[in-house]
């Protein structure tokens, strides 16, 4: 996983005042739960303004003119999500707005947790084990019993 990377990306999200939060692998790592990953997945709100501001953050962090694909359109439409990868390759974001109809970013319980020398804002471990524990994925029903046996989790 290339953590300096994402170090990188949300020093730009947080400089560029975007409104996001991060779920997924990466996730349960700033909580503290090891998981190999190669991409970021990332829920930001959904306004053209915010949408402008991450295509910004992007370009502190990439140089690349495919950033400018990414519209307000494609995140606000009938399948808000897209996926960026940058030029090198390896490494790729998943960015939505909206997960089906199970999850949007209203919806989103976060907290601010510390990352080396920046602070991102996270979905909480509740949070992302209500999102893992009843997908078809089985890594991602094994996060969620881990997130449920290291924070004491229980159903709703």
């Amino acid at each position: 996983m290339e953590f300096d990377l994402i170090k990188r990306l949300i020093a730009a999200f947080e400089a560029r005042g975007v409104v996001y939060a991060v779920f997924g692998a990466v996730a349960l790592n700033l909580h503290g739960i090891v998981r190999a990953t190669e991409d970021l997945d990332l829920f930001v709100e959904p306004t053209a303004s915010n949408i402008e501001r991450l295509r910004q953050a992007l370009k502190d962090v990439f140089d690349d003119p495919s950033i400018d694909d990414i519209t307000a359109t494609d995140l606000l439409g009938a399948y808000p999500s897209i996926r960026y990868v940058p030029p090198r390759g390896e490494f790729y974001l998943d960015i939505l707005t909206k997960l089906g109809e199970a999850f949007t970013f209203a919806d989103l319980d976060t907290e601010r947790v510390s990352f080396d020398d920046v602070t991102a804002t996270v979905v909480t471990p509740r949070m992302l084990y209500r999102m893992k524990k009843a997908t078809v994925r089985p890594k991602d029903r094994l996060d969620a019993e881990v997130l449920r046996e290291a924070f004491g989790l229980e159903d709703d």
